[in-house]
């Protein structure tokens, strides 16, 4: 009868076993799991300029693109860019449909505990974009009016963590992407958008749009890498070949492509 149970046992423990490896590999194993499987596979956001969005040829670009592009060639692997579900991008990981959150991903303590972060690659905020011609100057002007934001983002945090911003709001109106809600805005659905001020600003910049970013920011915040809690060796080597790529110059070439200058802050 012990013996019974002990060859179930050991036979449990290699059915699980096997489960984990076709899964994407043990732990300890994630990076040569990675480059069996061959790709490297990004989950984004395909509507946030410019850390990844769709081209007018339809092809997905932007600085996260370009920066994982070149992680996927340092791997001896091929780079697949992924559409996900923002709301459900932890579930997405999780699933095995992707390799990690790379796409303007916010440090939290939350997301810490809860995945194998990367050290941050770039610093934000969350920014109230309004119309000029309404002469919104600070927050307390939003006083009464429609506040737009981004389904499961760091804005809709941003607005819960301003509690006395949140109260005095008429109302909020979530949207599936930052540019609808931008163009909502712009007809006047919303009085203001809470957003990243890195896609504020480039999206600006970009449209010519009549629009103003109130300097009071709602949060400061920082951009990470999200993978698999049980993968963290495979967040280690992409963090190595990321400081790789800053001390050879490649990141500084990437961001003055989207940015116009070096705004990355990984070390060297």
């Amino acid at each position: 009868m012990k013996k019974s149970i002990l060859v179930a046992a050991v036979l449990a423990c290699a059915m699980m076993f096997t489960a984990c490896t076709k899964k994407g590999g043990k732990a300890g194993n994630a990076v040569e799991a990675l480059k069996s499987r061959g790709v490297f596979v990004l989950g984004l956001d395909d509507s946030f300029p410019p850390l990844g969005f769709r081209d007018d040829n339809n092809e997905i670009v932007g600085y996260d693109i370009d920066l994982a592009k070149e992680v996927a060639k340092r791997l001896g692997v091929e780079f697949k860019a992924q559409p996900i579900d923002w709301d459900a991008k932890e579930m997405e990981l999780e699933t095995g449909k992707i390799d990690c959150i790379w796409n303007g991903f916010t440090i939290t303590e939350d997301r810490k505990n809860a995945l194998s972060m990367t050290f941050a690659y770039l610093d934000n905020e969350q920014v109230l974009v309004v119309r000029q011609k309404d002469g919104i100057k600070s927050l307390a002007d939003m006083k009464g009016k429609t506040v737009g934001f981004q389904s499961g983002s760091s804005a809709q945090e941003a607005i819960d963590d301003n509690p006395d911003f949140k109260k005095s709001l008429g109302d909020t109106v979530s949207f599936k992407e930052n540019i609808t809600a931008l163009n909502d805005l712009k007809v006047g659905g919303v009085d203001g958008v809470v957003m990243d001020s890195v896609v504020a600003n480039y999206s600006i910049a970009q449209t010519g749009e009549s629009f103003a970013i109130v300097k009071q920011a709602l949060a400061n915040e920082e951009y990470g890498i999200g993978f698999r809690k049980k993968e963290p060796e495979l967040r280690d080597e992409v963090e190595r070949i990321l400081k790789e790529m800053a001390g050879d110059g490649t990141v500084a070439r990437i961001s003055a492509k989207w940015f116009g200058s070096d705004i990355s802050v990984i070390a060297k």
